[in-house]
């Protein structure tokens, strides 16, 4: 599913517009992002959490050289489903 159908299936779910419906989704997921930026996680019930972790340096290898090289750590986006979404998959 891409964006456009996203919005398209929000639009026509809620009565709004395609417009509105991009709005808010746009809205959403600048919120997330915001939260997720300071750190803090996003816990949807029933859907999941949206969290950030660290990530430890360590030495990898230049595919394509072969050589070996050093990757930063850092931060980076993890989202965990819920059981709810789990079993409604399975």
């Amino acid at each position: 599913m891409t964006r456009a159908d996203l919005v398209a299936t929000m639009a026509g779910e809620s009565g709004w517009t395609k417009a509105a419906a991009d709005r808010a989704l746009r809205a959403l997921l600048a919120s997330i992002r915001g939260s997720l930026k300071r750190g803090q996680p996003v816990t949807l019930v029933g859907f999941g959490t949206f969290c950030v972790t660290r990530r430890k340096a360590r030495n990898g290898k230049n595919p394509r050289t072969g050589k070996p090289m050093h990757v930063a750590g850092g931060r980076a986006p993890r989202f965990k489903p819920s059981s709810e979404l789990k079993r409604a998959i399975r």
